[in-house]
């Protein structure tokens, strides 16, 4: 599959943007479990343009995760189409244009899935920003904005007819938020209509290995996209990759061979940070990682090492745990 001139691979299984989650460290982790492609976190055009220094942070990248996309979202036809050419003086693969980010602080002001109560003008914007760049770029939306308003499959030609290279469906609606369960059938129409002629990539509760083959299987898409399922299990992409390679599932790793994946995730979010800082990010990946499952009287645990506020504390913490045995 190509985006553009970009050559992913078949069936390629892509890193999706999440804000407070896809920084470089972790994009270098999933990417080294093979992930084919990576995104940035969400970029504001506004605070681009305006050169806030943390949004400006968030440009960089390095040839270890390539490829990668930089994903930019925003309101404005005009500022969106700077903010592209900032992002294409970072040398990213891709710039990808968020239309379905669904939060009230980014939708409820026009942005993002906001713009699924405005397609003229999400259109406008679409056009604007492939003129001013020379990279591909991509659209990642969602199926509409409510259930009375399933637009995808006539949006999708719209935006194709605007020179995006590949569309990103994410199965909800803008009202789910993410709630429910994601929806394919749209996103499975969509690709098997005749006058699409660019990757479709699906997004929306892609959580296992197995998940993972049954919508290229039956939904026919050119890639698929992981969120949230990679929340503190940046392994999953290799138990995907290995179950799409042989069909068979990945043999589990030792227990602690996980915990030393997640204390890695650690060290590397506070190098990029500071200790402070980089245990709170981290605290969202401990927090959402299966590894913990099962294991009987967790709750008191589980609250400690989301209160530790160092890492010989944090450690300390997931040292003395004991895993269930099988």
């Amino acid at each position: 599959m190509k985006i553009g001139t970009i050559d992913v691979g078949e069936r390629p299984v892509f890193l999706a943007p999440m804000e407070d989650v896809t920084d470089a460290s972790f994009r270098l982790m999933c990417k080294r479990f093979g992930a084919d492609m990576v995104y940035t976190e969400f970029i504001s055009s506004d605070a681009l343009i305006r050169h806030v220094n943390k949004t400006k942070l968030k440009l960089s990248i390095s040839a270890e995760e390539r490829p990668v996309a930089i994903q930019l979202y925003g309101k404005d036809s005009a500022s969106m189409a700077e903010a592209a050419q900032i992002c294409e003086e970072a040398n990213p693969d891709i710039i990808d244009i968020n239309f379905g980010c669904p939060v009230k602080k980014v939708a409820g002001k026009g942005a993002g899935a906001g713009m699924l109560r405005n397609i003229p003008l999400m259109l406008q914007i679409t056009k604007d920003v492939v003129k001013a760049v020379k990279i591909p770029v991509t659209v990642k939306t969602r199926l509409g904005w409510d259930t009375d308003h399933l637009i995808i499959v006539e949006l999708a030609e719209q935006l194709q007819d605007c020179g995006i290279a590949a569309l990103c469906i994410h199965g909800r609606t803008r009202s789910q938020m993410y709630t429910g369960e994601a929806d394919w059938t749209l996103i499975r129409k969509t690709k098997e209509n005749t006058r699409i002629h660019i990757p479709i990539i699906g997004n929306g509760d892609v959580t296992s290995d197995e998940i993972c083959k049954n919508r290229f299987d039956t939904c026919h898409v050119d890639a698929v996209m992981v969120g949230r399922g990679s929340i503190g299990r940046p392994w999953i992409f290799r138990e995907i990759k290995h179950y799409l390679t042989t069909g068979n599932k990945l043999p589990d790793e030792d227990f602690s061979w996980y915990l030393n994946i997640l204390k890695e995730q650690t060290l590397q979010s506070v190098e990029q940070l500071d200790e402070r800082r980089g245990i709170l990010h981290i605290r969202r990946h401990l927090a959402a990682t299966p590894l913990f499952k099962n294991i009987p009287d967790f709750k008191k645990t589980r609250v400690a090492m989301l209160r530790a506020e160092t890492v010989d504390s944090l450690f300390s913490i997931m040292n003395s745990i004991t895993p269930v045995s099988k």
